[in-house]
């Protein structure tokens, strides 16, 4: 089996572009804000959209599942307040609920949360319930920095995270921390803020001592950890400086996915992470999209860079690809074990 443990739903009909333009248009007025109601898509919409670009694409791979959640660069958490990211959360999570529900033999739904600049991350905490324990979401994405890319919010060890941190080992949810678009004109969205989310969101962790206080939380970095393999000397050193344990012991709570789009990242991300911690995934249909003129295959085809590189044996890879991902994320394997798969 292959389990991609990172997907989005950046195919959405437009007409969920269209709703949350108007969404948009009404921050500050209100009364004009769209109901929820007058977004209107049938199966069949759903259908379309799904069948002829992620399905097709995982059947043209062999992806057996993904994990599926909403589009990361349209959470923008930045725009408006609490109130209109509840809204569009909830619309979100609703969408990505029935695309699992079509497909429940290949779509497993995450969720998005409704995190707004400076508000306390405890208000969060309804969505996310609502989104595992009546939508069946099997993780939840984290913004580290809800403001888009100024970085204003505390670090993810602050204790003002608690509530949400208490909630997911409550329902035995791991999250993927995962930012959204940068409306910081120094930081590309999917180029440089997103990489740097992975990167800064790991640092905070050897600094901190999060999993003394919670030991059985579980969080996923993307994008193959942004900059932590190919530094991985460097943070050993910074901690070393810091006072603080090498950080090989974060790795019981941490783990990386292999959404590396080329075959000498994925070598190394292999060669210096235990292949405990790595969990396959693609982003696929994400933010690199094209054929690799170099190759003659897309990018994001990462399951031809697991498959090819000799950082690990076939049992190994066989743990990267199903294994990980069903032992990181319980309600998952409960899902699965229970179609008998």
């Amino acid at each position: 089996m292959i389990i991609d443990c990172h997907g989005h739903y950046t195919t959405a009909p437009p007409a969920l572009e269209a709703w949350r333009n108007r969404q948009i248009a009404a921050v500050g007025d209100p009364a004009s804000a769209p109901d929820p109601v007058d977004l209107v898509l049938s199966d069949d919409d759903i259908r379309a959209t799904i069948e002829s670009n992620q399905l097709r694409l995982m059947d043209e791979r062999g992806t057996d599942v993904t994990i599926f959640s909403p589009r990361a660069s349209f959470m923008a958490h930045h725009i408006g307040d609490f109130a209109v990211s509840s809204a569009w959360a909830r619309i979100c999570n609703d969408l990505c609920h029935r695309v699992a529900s079509l497909y429940p033999d290949r779509f497993v739904m995450g969720a998005m949360l409704p995190q707004s600049p400076g508000v306390d991350p405890a208000t969060s905490v309804p969505e996310l319930r609502r989104a595992v324990e009546d939508l069946g979401a099997v993780v939840v994405n984290l913004n580290p920095d809800p403001s888009g890319g100024h970085w204003d919010s505390p670090p993810l060890t602050d204790r003002s995270w608690y509530p949400i941190y208490e909630a997911m080992v409550d329902l035995d949810v791991p999250a993927m921390i995962h930012v959204s678009t940068s409306c910081n004109p120094a930081f590309h969205t999917t180029g440089a803020h997103y990489l740097n989310a992975d990167t800064t969101a790991f640092m905070q962790l050897v600094q901190g001592d999060l999993f003394a206080d919670f030991p059985d939380l579980r969080f996923v970095i993307p994008h193959g950890g942004g900059a932590v393999p190919y530094h991985w000397g460097r943070f050993r050193g910074l901690a070393m400086a810091l006072g603080r344990p090498d950080p090989i012991t974060l790795l019981d709570n941490v783990f990386f996915d292999t959404c590396v789009y080329h075959q000498a990242g994925i070598d190394l991300l292999a060669r210096v992470l235990p292949h405990s911690s790595i969990l396959f995934a693609s982003e696929m249909i994400g933010a690199v999209r094209d054929i690799d003129p170099d190759s003659g295959h897309h990018f994001d085809d990462t399951r031809r860079y697991v498959d090819a590189t000799p950082a690990l044996t076939d049992d190994q890879r066989t743990q990267v690809y199903a294994a990980n991902a069903r032992r990181v994320y319980p309600r998952l394997d409960r899902l699965l074990t229970a179609q008998g798969r």
